[in-house]
């Protein structure tokens, strides 16, 4: 059983990671997508749209606040 120590959560509690999860890789909360996608998508120069019209579970609110919490991380590291 997993307890609520093992359960970590990052941008506003939109990410989480469980160790039961996908091995404890960062994902969209609810569902079993890792984050890590959607960098990928966009480094690959693929659209915000396409993203979401591939996986249905992410809200285009949801990926834009985890695009903007990502931006803000770098920001601070330059501050």
């Amino acid at each position: 059983m997993r307890t609520a120590a093992e359960l970590k959560t990052a941008a506003a509690g939109l990410v989480v990671s469980n160790p039961g999860i996908l091995g404890g890789n960062p994902v969209f909360r609810g569902t079993r997508l890792p984050v890590q996608m959607l960098f990928d998508y966009l480094a690959d120069g693929l659209s915000l749209d396409y993203f979401l019209d591939t996986f249905e579970g992410v809200t285009r609110e949801h990926a834009q606040a985890v695009l903007s919490y990502g931006y803000a991380r770098i920001a601070a590291e330059l501050d």
